[in-house]
């Protein structure tokens, strides 16, 4: 079974859409994560349907990732072959790099296939260059820069296997560039199995305050990763700045009692 994971949160107007592009896609079902939303999300969803929707409510907000991890392991316990995740306000035109993320996983071996985000040059953003940099910096040290380039779970649509879903630890879905350090460290398969730039996969524009959030918050993760992967403390440190972004508002202690309860 091919299971989608979207986490959403206030995102009346695009998740419906979101949805319906899914159905047009190889996935058997999906796991809407809806946490923290004061719109109508809930209702979109509902209104929709499909009976291969399930959702999953938290009327807190879970922070940033935090809902990839619970279903991802929703979708371990319910037998997931593969899983992929998605955005909730993703609304491009995007079926076809879905199902090669899918194709690759299901057919061709793969543990975690990544979307290429990046496939041409980024020119005059200052912001993207800082944190490709760091993306860079780990998939170098990792090993694996030249076979995907700067690609990393944080960003874009992505899929894992059965494989790595019974390896990891789900708590590390949480912060996506640990699961890359993780899938490498024990040997399990890495590809890019689709190019899909930033601009056609038709997420929602929040303002520069968010991106640099965004930006500060995946450093930090990208840092966090290096040292995992190294064996030592995962800081978020680099020459004397910790990159935190986003990173406090992540509920673990949520997630920890989802996991230990089901």
């Amino acid at each position: 079974m091919n299971i989608a994971v979207v986490p959403a949160k206030n995102e009346q107007g695009r998740i419906g859409k979101a949805l319906a592009m899914l159905g047009k896609s190889k996935i058997d079902r999906i796991i809407a994560v809806v946490n923290g939303s004061r719109d109508n999300t809930m209702r979109e969803i509902k209104s929709l349907k499909m009976p291969n929707v399930e959702i999953i409510y938290f009327k807190p907000e879970l922070g940033i990732d935090i809902p990839r991890a619970i279903g991802a392991y929703r979708a371990f316990k319910d037998g997931a072959r593969s899983v992929v995740f998605v955005d909730g306000d993703m609304i491009g035109n995007i079926p076809d790099h879905i199902d090669k993320l899918i194709s690759a996983v299901v057919d061709g071996g793969v543990d975690l296939a990544m979307a290429d985000c990046y496939p041409e040059n980024i020119r005059g953003n200052e912001l993207a260059h800082q944190l490709l940099i760091f993306r860079k910096l780990l998939n170098v040290n990792l090993g694996i820069y030249r076979k995907v380039g700067v690609a990393t779970p944080s960003h874009g649509p992505h899929a894992v296997s059965r494989k790595l879903l019974e390896k990891a630890d789900f708590r590390d879905f949480a912060v996506p560039p640990v699961i890359l350090a993780f899938a490498v460290k024990h040997a399990l398969t890495v590809k890019t199995a689709t190019s899909l730039p930033q601009n056609k996969m038709g997420s929602k524009s929040r303002g520069f305050y968010h991106a640099a959030m965004i930006a500060e918050t995946i450093i930090g993760d990208s840092l966090e990763a290096l040292n995992y992967f190294n064996g030592r403390p995962r800081k978020r440190i680099y020459l004397s700045r910790e990159f935190q972004g986003y990173n406090p508002e992540r509920r673990f202690d949520i997630l920890e009692r989802y996991l230990e309860k089901n």
